[in-house]
């Protein structure tokens, strides 16, 4: 009997073979280089699907820190929700839901814990070396360990204007042309920084001055929101009137007073001034600074101002509050009342 040719059964059966291999893989299924490719892929798309749905509803960005919502579950961010309930009260109206319309408020809206922790695990680049980190850890990397963080060089008190890479600053100190200056431009460096040291501390200085005089005291105010009788109803702050060194007095904030319409502006600041409301026979040379109270919510920098009161000048000139934060004033706007503590210093007659 003749042999059968190779070509034939043999090739049939290496085909079928070859194709119960491919099913048996395919039951399997992919290999791991491409099951890591397919799980990469899905899992940067669940990224990008989640920051849509956690974004502000107002911003459309991503949380930075506290995350409320409103009745119907819709979602703000801290600033936004701060900044709608001051529009509002700027405009005298009820805040609402910018999705739903529905009315929110500091007592109605609750913070979303659940949001806040799974916006803390979303990856961030990083904004000098563009590597990737959980969003709670990207600013203590681009603050201490990133190497492309911005630093400068330990010559600065002397002059030195360098700045970069944090990994470049070894090179730099190493070839530094400031140590090797001459000591009348070291001198007049060192006095460049002296007189910003002495304006940065200026204020201190003042008011521990303030604190040698006889007579001094603090009022813990409330300013309650009003509305001029103008054709456009103004917001402003006015307190009830407190006494101190014998006379009767009122504080008044206003809204970026220099503008007609606070609500058409996005940076707004708070102003006040203080009244005398009683009679006086002689002037009262009177200098004073606010403080956040016990009731407060904004830090306030230190800041003293003076006016002599007297007959013809019940009121002193409006002045900026010293906001550590400027974006406070929202905060503000966005309770009830302000609160702040006045302290007062009388010069001795």
């Amino acid at each position: 009997m003749a042999e059968v040719p190779e070509s034939e059964p043999i090739a049939s059966s290496s085909v079928s073979l070859a194709g119960a291999d491919a099913e048996m893989k395919e039951e399997e299924g992919p290999s791991p280089e491409k099951r890591r490719k397919l799980d990469q892929g899905g899992q940067e798309k669940l990224e990008h699907r989640l920051g849509g749905i956690l974004c502000c509803a107002v911003c459309l960005d991503l949380p930075p820190a506290a995350v409320y919502q409103c009745s119907n579950g819709h979602l703000m961010c801290a600033p936004c929700f701060t900044h709608l309930l001051a529009d509002a009260r700027l405009r005298d109206e009820a805040s609402t839901c910018p999705n739903c319309r529905v009315e929110i408020s500091k007592t109605s809206a609750s913070r979303n814990l659940a949001v806040e922790k799974t916006v803390s695990e979303l990856p961030s680049e990083c904004k000098y070396c563009a590597c990737v980190f959980p969003r709670h850890s990207l600013q203590h990397h681009e603050e201490k360990k990133c190497e492309e963080r911005l630093t400068g060089c330990r010559y600065a008190c002397i002059g030195c204007p360098w700045r970069g890479p944090h990994h470049e600053c070894a090179a730099h100190e190493a070839a530094c042309a400031s140590p090797a200056r001459s000591a009348a431009d070291v001198i007049d460096a060192l006095a460049a920084r002296e007189r910003l040291y002495q304006e940065e501390n200026r204020v201190y200085n003042q008011v521990i001055d303030l604190l040698s005089y006889e007579k001094i005291t603090f009022n813990d105010l409330q300013l309650k929101p009003y509305r001029t009788e103008e054709f456009v109803h103004k917001l402003y702050y006015e307190t009830s009137r407190f006494s101190a060194f014998g006379a009767q007095w009122v504080a008044k904030a206003f809204v970026n007073k220099n503008q007609r319409d606070p609500t058409q502006s996005y940076e707004r600041e708070l102003s006040y001034q203080l009244i005398l409301k009683s009679k006086t026979s002689c002037p009262l040379p009177l200098q004073w600074l606010a403080l956040r109270g016990p009731y407060g919510e904004a830090a306030v920098r230190p800041r003293v101002a003076e006016h002599a009161f007297a007959e013809d000048a019940p009121d002193s000139a409006p002045q900026p509050l010293p906001l550590a934060d400027p974006a406070d004033t929202n905060r503000l706007l966005s309770n009830k009342a302000i609160h702040f503590r006045l302290i007062m210093f009388l010069a001795s007659k």
